[in-house]
């Protein structure tokens, strides 16, 4: 006689669950309770300490007046009988998978607490978990049906009203999911999402913002039954309502699937109308012989602060996950005097959804154009491997970005533990340690940025007349000047420029 395994989502094997399964279980139990230890924290561990570079910080008070009130409901009635989605996010249980062994769970367990995080940085509070090993999700509800139920009582018992899952979920699993637990249920993609458009300012960001928001949605329409219809036929049943009542045959649903792609084809010319600005000023600073330095790298790396510690640039400077969305640029010089500029750029994270890949692709062009990259990490993450590992899958879809210089700058190292330090430092062809907090290694960063820039090579020797103190103060901003001497005719410039520039003090010479 053989025996149903007690848990429908255990593989039968003709046996009661196997001390395998509840080792399992046991494992995925202690991830949860110390994802959730932490839990409250994860978005503002330790609070945000700002320096003196990072000037008065009065985007901060604007930020923290955009955190969600617990109880204060920010989903808007449904007055187009389509289900847009809008997230209320408030009392949340998380729920991931894992295919098995410590060092998926290990694996798991990151990627658990980043979602924390991010629920905790869209102004949610984390009540519970749930992780399941399973070798694949299931097609129709993600979790197993057994397990499903258990979330279901889960939920109920902790008094959440929306269930975050640590994926990207198909629409029919997210259908199916929420008949079973009876309260919203949201994936990683629309968490993403949501603190995106909380956290854009920009019209260019807000534009890219909702842009993702759509291409994410469009699948996603859910109509609700014959109210959806429009479609009134050929011959109407009804008495007196012969001609004019004959509609375009489409259901409410195609309407909206229509607007919104108008939208989006609207925003997408928006955004192409944008991007000339932008290429503009970087042909400005290409003509100038301006070169650029990028910052990029996962979010909450601590890219701003970094920045604020290079050039006093006071940018918003939080200890949340994608607090800077607008990409800053911001002018430094070296210590021989030669400019530079330094754009911070939006942060990655792992699973980055395609949508803000292609949306934000404009912006991330600005590191194809850079002459040296930047590439940020936290040091005293649990997997710092891991973020270099995603950050450089999202850079990779960006044409160019192979071919610019890349430094990994390990931040964070006052609090970072030595041991992961030196095993990055093995890894990665060059590295500078540094902390943006306390200062250390800024001055060894400085000095490698002004050895990798472009040097100018041309050598000159020229007269300029008082008439041209613009190709002057260029040469001083961009060249290396020997001497300068003024003389009755002009200034006297030894030195070296760049080609362009070379060319026209040679026009411009007496």
């Amino acid at each position: 006689m053989t025996h149903t395994p007690t848990n429908p989502d255990t593989p039968f094997t003709g046996s009661t669950p196997s001390d395998a399964d509840r080792d399992a279980q046991a494992i995925a139990n202690d991830v949860v309770a110390r994802v959730l230890a932490r839990a409250g924290t994860a978005r503002a561990e330790g609070g945000t300490v700002h320096t003196d570079h990072d000037g008065d910080q009065l985007d901060l008070e604007e930020r923290s007046a955009l955190r969600r009130v617990v109880g204060l409901s920010t989903e808007l009635e449904d007055v187009t009988e389509v289900e847009y989605r809008q997230l209320r996010l408030e009392k949340v249980v998380l729920v991931g998978l894992y295919s098995g062994g410590e060092a998926a769970a290990a694996e798991a367990e990151v990627s658990l607490r980043e979602l924390a995080a991010l629920a905790e940085t869209a102004g949610s509070q984390v009540l519970d978990g749930l992780l399941q090993r399973r070798q694949k999700p299931d097609p129709g509800t993600y979790l197993g049906s057994g397990k499903a139920a258990e979330l279901a009582d889960v939920v109920a018992a902790v008094g959440a009203d929306t269930v975050i899952a640590d994926t990207e979920l198909a629409p029919s699993q997210r259908r199916a999911l929420e008949d079973i637990v009876k309260v919203k249920v949201v994936d990683r993609t629309a968490l993403i999402l949501d603190i995106f458009a909380q956290h854009a300012k920009s019209r260019e960001g807000k534009a890219q913002v909702e842009l993702a928001q759509l291409e994410y949605l469009l699948p996603r329409l859910r109509g609700w039954g014959e109210s959806m219809s429009r479609q009134a036929g050929g011959q109407v049943g009804s008495a007196g309502a012969g001609m004019g009542s004959r509609g375009p045959g489409e259901t409410k649903i195609e309407l909206d699937r229509r607007r919104i792609r108008n939208r989006m084809a609207k925003l997408r010319r928006e955004i192409a109308a944008m991007a000339p600005a932008r290429v503009t000023k970087r042909l400005e600073r290409k003509r100038h012989s301006i070169p650029n330095v990028a910052i990029a790298g996962y979010t909450n790396a601590g890219k701003s602060s970094l920045l604020n510690a290079l050039t006093d640039a006071g940018v918003l400077v939080e200890n949340a996950l994608f607090a800077t969305l607008d990409p800053t640029v911001r002018r430094a010089r070296t210590d021989d005097g030669r400019v530079y500029t330094l754009a911070d750029t939006v942060g990655f994270v792992r699973h980055l959804p395609h949508q803000l890949v292609e949306a934000f692709r404009s912006t991330l062009e600005e590191v194809a154009d850079a002459a040296l990259l930047l590439h940020v990490v936290d040091a005293s993450h649990p997997d710092p491997e891991g973020q270099i590992a995603a950050v450089r899958e999202v850079l990779s879809e960006i044409p160019g970005v192979e071919d610019v210089p890349e430094v990994v700058v390990l931040n964070k190292a006052d609090v970072a533990d030595p041991a992961v330090v030196g095993r990055i430092q093995r890894r990665e062809r060059r590295t500078v340690v540094v902390s943006a907090h306390t200062g250390e290694g800024i001055a060894e960063l400085k000095a490698l940025i002004a050895d990798e820039l472009p040097r100018p090579d041309v050598e000159i020797d020229v007269v300029v007349p008082y008439s041209r103190g613009d190709l002057v103060h260029r040469v001083h901003e961009a060249g290396e000047i020997d001497a300068e001497e003024h003389l009755a005719d002009g200034t006297r410039l030894r030195g070296r420029v760049d080609p362009s520039l070379a060319a026209e003090l040679e026009r411009a010479a007496v």
